[in-house]
């Protein structure tokens, strides 16, 4: 097997951290863990610590900012890069990616540069959300793929496995997404690096412990930079002239 890396941001995640890293160890024992925590206050770094502690396939990253689930996938990126890992796996820590699911996508980034788990393809599907959660998350893919001619159905998926040759090939310094855009960015970077990109259905279920970080807000935010890159691509304007300037990765721990 490869050697696989699954980055697991958290924040605020205490009731989730255990239960989804001993579900990651049992799916896929040859993996390795990466908890990227960002300063938690409710103590779901010391967790993870603790976790590492017992098994030396866990590893912490602990940062001291809160700039955003990109930054953190990112940071995280670059601790798997320095360290010769093969595969980068993102899961979500509040176990609506089942790791259980994995197997299949890794399975599947034998012949595939990226691997996206699709909620939005047939097989797949997403338990406990209320009706309005569908819409928005259709809705934002539906039009981020008018966009930017994305041909991909479930664009705003989390759930995915990165080759380390596709990150090096995407020029991650030019990733400049901090927040629930970041899945949009990286995946048009990778279409726009001319990679090979395959959808897995995947189970999507809504969080049972803690509490959600998206918001409407959250959404039309992003859809309105979703906006800025499709009329920039109209018009010519270069990646760099329609996003801003990224800022400084943290060192890793």
């Amino acid at each position: 097997m490869p050697k696989t890396l699954v980055i697991i941001p958290t924040y605020n995640e205490a009731d989730n951290i255990e239960p989804i890293v001993s579900r990651v160890r049992d799916s896929v024992p040859d993996a390795d863990v990466l908890v990227v925590d960002d300063s938690s206050p409710d103590g779901t770094g010391r967790l993870a610590d603790a976790l590492s502690a017992a098994d030396p396939a866990v590893h912490v990253l602990h940062r001291t900012l809160k700039n955003g689930l990109g930054a953190a996938y990112l940071d995280g990126f670059g601790w798997g890069l320095d360290r010769g890992y093969d595969r980068f796996v993102q899961l979500d820590a509040d176990g609506s990616h089942l790791p259980e699911q994995l197997p299949r996508l890794l399975a599947a980034a034998d012949t595939a540069d990226v691997v996206m788990g699709s909620r939005w393809v047939p097989g797949g599907q997403v338990r406990n959300w209320p009706w309005h959660r569908r819409v928005l998350s259709r809705g934002g893919s539906i039009y981020s793929r008018a966009m930017l001619g994305l041909p991909q159905r479930d664009v705003t998926g989390g759930y995915r496995v990165y080759s380390e040759s596709a990150l090096e090939r995407m020029i991650l310094a030019d990733v400049h997404s901090r927040g629930y855009c970041f899945q949009i960015d990286m995946l048009r970077h990778a279409v726009s690096a001319g990679l090979r990109v395959v959808e897995v259905p995947i189970t999507f279920v809504e969080r049972s412990r803690g509490s959600s970080k998206m918001s409407g807000t959250i959404v039309v935010e992003a859809m309105g930079r979703v906006t800025i890159w499709g009329l920039a691509t109209l018009l010519g304007v270069g990646q760099a002239e329609a996003t801003e300037p990224t800022p400084a990765r943290e060192p890793a721990a």
